[in-house]
């Protein structure tokens, strides 16, 4: 896959359809949106993703929006869907402030677009203005074959990015976890930890997760931590580590059952399976440590009966 980012000079000679959206977290409600861009690489076009870089509510309003996936994850995620090239365009003020009409004759010019594939609550535009129907009204004008799509629904409602992050908010991960399709997870570096507390009595990775990156509760979840290709069981915790200092920076400190070796430095990607406890603060680290070996008997559990990663 070509990854085009940081960048508004693009350009592709071959016919393509482009498909248009935020796709934060590529959950269960781009499934259609997806199976309809396949359908159309048998057809003998090339694949292409159309997002932007930052979220357009924080260049517009100035609010931080968090995000299901980073740049970084999603562009793994479309990888492994086997999409020909994501366009991360950065939302310049000329971007923010482009006509509907002139947003859709620069992907046709720029990027030879032959199908366009979007969802119906797709906006676009100065202002938003711009819309499915519009991208119909627009077809014959720009000659493409305009796609729109309806999103999946949960129980009569869409999913949608909104949707898992109420969920995940909540602390419902499995819930989460249905609704994108696969389990939420932080992938980043493993970094040195502080040597105190959880990670001086059990043998632990540690990771900083991103800044942009939304989090469950803080609080120990069982997890698999994906290792050079390799899946580990274990148990993770999120937050502070309240019991071993008072300023301690958001991280994700995760024990793996039956692991030896050293990967300071590497990615690995970490997935959320279910929810233990909340973070508490322990008077001692030796009652620390007793609930440590329950939550680690707990992650056990749940994996005797579904994998041997324990």
């Amino acid at each position: 896959m070509r990854y085009v980012k940081e960048c508004t000079d693009f350009y592709i000679e071959e016919p393509t359809v482009v498909s248009l959206g935020k796709f934060d977290g590529i959950h269960r409600g781009h499934e259609l949106l997806m199976e309809c861009v396949k359908e159309q690489k048998k057809q003998g076009l090339k694949t292409v993703v159309f997002t932007f870089d930052i979220p357009p509510k924080k260049q517009v309003s100035g609010e931080e929006g968090l995000v299901l996936t980073t740049n970084t994850e999603k562009m793994q995620l479309f990888e492994k869907l086997g999409i020909d090239y994501l366009i991360e365009c950065p939302f310049t003020p000329k971007i923010m402030h482009m006509e509907p009409e002139d947003f859709i004759e620069m992907l046709v010019k720029k990027l030879h677009m032959k199908c366009l594939v979007a969802g119906k609550d797709f906006r676009f535009g100065h202002n938003r203005r711009g819309d499915y129907r519009f991208l119909l009204e627009k077809a014959g004008v720009y000659g493409y074959e305009p796609k729109i799509v309806d999103k999946m629904q949960d129980k009569g409602r869409d999913i949608s990015s909104t949707y898992i992050r109420e969920e995940l908010s909540q602390g419902n991960i499995e819930k989460a976890n249905e609704l994108l399709g696969y389990p939420y997870f932080i992938q980043g570096e493993v970094v040195h930890g502080r040597k105190l507390g959880s990670s001086a009595l059990y043998p632990t990775i540690n990771q900083i997760p991103r800044p942009e990156k939304m989090l469950p509760p803080f609080g120990v979840y069982v997890t698999r931590t994906m290792v050079g290709g390799q899946a580990f069981g274990g148990i993770t915790n999120l937050g502070i580590k309240p019991t071993v200092g008072e300023e301690n920076p958001v991280g994700v400190e995760t024990h793996l059952f039956h692991f030896q070796g050293d990967i300071y430095g590497k990615t690995v990607k970490v997935e959320f399976l279910k929810p233990v406890r909340r973070e508490m603060r322990f008077d001692s680290i030796g009652e620390l440590k007793v609930q440590i070996q329950k939550d680690i008997e707990t992650a056990k559990r749940y994996y005797e009966n579904i994998t041997n990663l324990c």
